[in-house]
C-alpha cells in the first residue's frame, strides 16, 4: 500500500522481504541457479509493472507466488530454455588449486564431510524427483511443502478447485515417496 500511495521505497521493502522466498520457489521449479535468479528478477519486474492491479483480495505473498510460478512455467515451456537444458556446463569441473600454499587446520564445528555429502545427495535426489513430476503436481508440491502456502492460497494461485489441489498434492507426494524410497 505504501508503494501505491507514492512511497518510492515501498517496493524496495517488498523485494527485500520476499526475494529469498521467490528465488527458492524459482529454484525448486527450474533446478538451475542462474535460471532461478533470472526468473526471480523477472517476477519482480512483472510485480512492479502490475502492482497497481493488485486488488488485495488474496494475500500479497499468494499473488507474488502465483506470478513467480507462472513465470517459471513460461520459462519451462519456452524453446530456448528446453534447448539450453540439453547442454551441460563443464566450467565448474576445471577446479582451481593452489600448490605450494600451506594450509592452516582449524577445528570445524560443521557437520562431517560424510554427513554433508549424504545431505547433498539426498537434496539432489529430492530435487531430481520433484523435477520429474508433472508440471501441475510439481507446482503444487513446491507451493505447499516448500513455500508453506495453505490449500486455499494454492487454489487461488493455480485456479484449481480446493479438492483438486488436495488430490493432486496427494498423488504428487505418493509419487515422490515411491521415487525416494530407500534414498531418504
Amino acid at each position: 500500500r505504501a508503494f501505491l500511495d507514492g512511497d518510492r521505497w515501498g517496493f524496495d521493502q517488498l523485494v527485500l522481504h520476499f526475494q529469498d522466498r521467490v528465488f527458492n520457489l524459482c529454484y525448486r521449479m527450474l533446478g538451475d541457479y542462474d535460471e532461478a535468479s533470472d526468473c526471480a528478477q523477472e517476477t519482480f519486474v512483472k510485480v512492479y509493472r502490475s502492482l497497481g492491479d493488485f486488488r488485495f483480495e488474496a494475500s500479497f505473498s499468494t499473488w507474488l507466488c502465483t506470478i513467480a510460478a507462472n513465470t517459471c512455467r513460461n520459462r519451462l515451456k519456452s524453446l530456448e530454455y528446453r534447448t539450453q537444458r540439453k547442454m551441460e556446463r563443464i566450467d565448474h569441473l576445471a577446479g582451481q588449486s593452489n600448490p605450494g600454499h600451506a594450509s592452516l587446520e582449524l577445528p570445524d564445528p560443521a557437520p562431517s564431510a560424510l554427513d554433508r555429502l549424504t545431505r547433498q545427495e539426498q537434496e539432489a535426489a529430492l530435487q531430481q524427483a520433484i523435477a520429474t513430476l508433472a508440471e501441475d503436481h510439481r507446482t503444487i508440491v513446491i507451493l505447499r511443502d516448500i513455500e508453506g502456502l495453505s490449500y486455499e492460497e494454492i487454489a487461488k494461485a493455480t485456479g484449481y478447485p480446493l479438492g483438486t489441489v488436495k488430490s493432486k498434492l496427494a498423488r504428487a507426494r505418493q509419487r515422490l515417496c515411491e521415487q525416494l524410497k530407500g534414498v531418504i
